[in-house]
């Protein structure tokens, strides 16, 4: 011992530190896993979050099921949609259904078919996202010109302003009221009639407001979770997009009919996280190698192989065929004909000539077609979890910290809301690697909820109102998965605090 060199006393130094400073982590690992309530690591930095969260997670690419619906030999050549519905906003009252695909009014949780966990488990945390409900079609996606009118007198879109703390006068409640005059030589894009391209319809208000009584009678009457008023546990959340608030109103008075003020939260319209609309350069720049607009063979395949439809539907529409957004993707002829179907609308005939018409056949084509699009970009293709986890990875970050925030107390909220669209679901499915993909219809609905029993935290995720099945190895069917697991996952792909998204998205 005495001619050890001072280098050999040095690194043994350091080597007793690093042990020390190990063993001080696990212990409060532990401190925090046996007695949670002490709250240990409440005040702790995020990066104390990571080391106890992080394991040998493989942050890679799992392809979903083959089915019919990314079989494209059968997209091309089948008949019918799978026996999804597309023409109300019902499902039958079979109960082999719940769970399956209604693209007017998606299933989601509701009290009669809930599968309610043993009573060792007590429920900590619920967050739910889900698509705003049926709208007409967004006006780019409406024919030149519509043989029919669409009107939409039996709403008001309320949009006006009034002074809060402190409060001043008052303000009328003002809504919308579309119209058009004879001196106006111009004739509005797509349908002539009283509503907006897009806004949420009538029967979209009265799904909303049902999809928020579903919740209410699950959450509040079935598992006496949320209290009987909002107050600071409860929040909702919207996009930049006002469809979405026109559905929270609703889903509000549904939950608390009581209550006729509550604010939405919503984030800058330039790095939204909901939407999403922050700029991510790398997630955009991967997506059009593979995607929209691009050459790839994977991507042009099926729009080659449709090419008669496009044609058929052209000459019935009176789309040109040079028009990019009709002809790069199968999106406006599935947004057009499916939200005529959504409201019992007919479909359309060609200008001048009555007899021919879009029959339920090629509408069955184009939702096939659709459905086959969005597995595509969101989950068969291998590219799309490198693109879609940087541009949505700032919302799970959200969502991990939303869960870490309600273990540890640093703040009361037990239930959050977002109100979000069919690009937010799908870029979400993705990074769950959802084993089937489909097209996140009209209301379209995942609930994270976070269990806790004998000191042990588990998390399920409902998607359409059923347990969600990962292709995922380490998610596989999230019933009573380990938070911890999820947790560790969440950090691999995005880090603590979105930190790794900055580098993901080249900036």
């Amino acid at each position: 011992m005495h001619n050890v060199s001072a280098v050999a006393w040095i690194l043994l130094l350091v080597a007793l530190g690093a042990a020390a400073y190990l063993i001080l982590n696990v212990g409060i690992l532990l401190a925090e896993y046996m007695f949670p309530a002490m709250g240990f690591l409440t005040e702790m930095p995020n990066e104390y979050y990571t080391f106890l969260t992080s394991s040998s997670i493989n942050a890679t690419w799992y392809p979903p099921n083959s089915t019919h619906i990314n079989n494209l030999n059968a997209v091309i050549n089948g008949t019918g949609v799978y026996g999804f519905i597309f023409n109300n906003s019902y499902a039958p009252a079979d109960n082999s259904y719940y769970g399956g695909y209604n693209w007017c009014n998606m299933p989601h949780v509701n009290k009669e078919k809930y599968s309610q966990p043993s009573t060792e488990y007590a429920l900590e945390y619920v967050e739910v996202i889900h698509r705003h409900h049926k709208r007409t079609p967004y006006a780019a996606n409406t024919f030149p010109r519509e043989s029919y009118t669409w009107d939409c007198e039996d709403e008001g879109l309320f949009y006006y302003g009034k002074p809060l703390n402190p409060s001043g006068n008052n303000s009328a409640a003002a809504y919308w009221s579309v119209y058009t005059t004879t001196s106006n030589p111009f004739a509005p894009e797509g349908f002539n009639g009283t509503c907006q391209f897009p806004q949420i319809t009538r029967g979209g208000l009265d799904d909303s407001w049902q999809h928020g009584r579903d919740l209410w009678e699950v959450y509040h009457d079935l598992l006496g979770f949320l209290p009987d008023e909002p107050r600071d546990e409860v929040t909702y959340r919207v996009t930049n997009n006002v469809i979405t608030s026109q559905v929270a109103g609703m889903v509000v008075a549904a939950m608390y009919n009581a209550v006729t003020e509550l604010p939405l939260g919503i984030q800058p319209a330039s790095i939204d996280s909901l939407e999403p609309v922050y700029i991510c350069n790398a997630s955009t720049a991967l997506y059009s190698t593979y995607g929209v607009g691009s050459t790839n063979p994977n991507w042009t395949a099926h729009l080659t192989a449709s090419q008669p439809l496009f044609t058929l539907l052209d000459s019935i529409s009176g789309v040109s065929p040079n028009d990019p957004g009709f002809h790069q993707s199968w999106d406006h002829y599935f947004d057009n004909l499916s939200s005529r179907l959504c409201h019992g609308k007919p479909l359309p005939c060609k200008i001048g000539n009555s007899s021919d018409c879009v029959t339920s056949s090629t509408a069955d084509a184009v939702f096939r077609l659709g459905l086959y699009e969005y597995s595509y970009l969101y989950r068969s293709a291998p590219q799309s979890f490198a693109a879609n986890v940087p541009s949505y990875g700032v919302w799970m970050a959200e969502l991990a910290q939303n869960i870490r925030d309600r273990i540890s107390g640093a703040k009361p909220i037990i239930y959050r809301h977002n109100v979000a669209h069919d690009g937010s679901l799908a870029r979400l499915l993705s990074m769950l690697q959802v084993d089937e993909m489909v097209w996140p219809g009209l209301g379209s609905e995942i609930v994270f909820e976070v269990w806790v029993s004998e000191d042990e935290r588990f998390l399920r995720v409902f998607w359409g109102g059923v347990i969600l099945r990962s292709s995922e190895p380490s998610l596989g069917v999230i019933d009573m998965l380990p938070l911890a697991n999820f947790l560790a996952y969440v950090d691999e792909l995005v880090g603590v605090g979105a930190s790794k998204i900055p580098g993901l998205c080249g900036m």
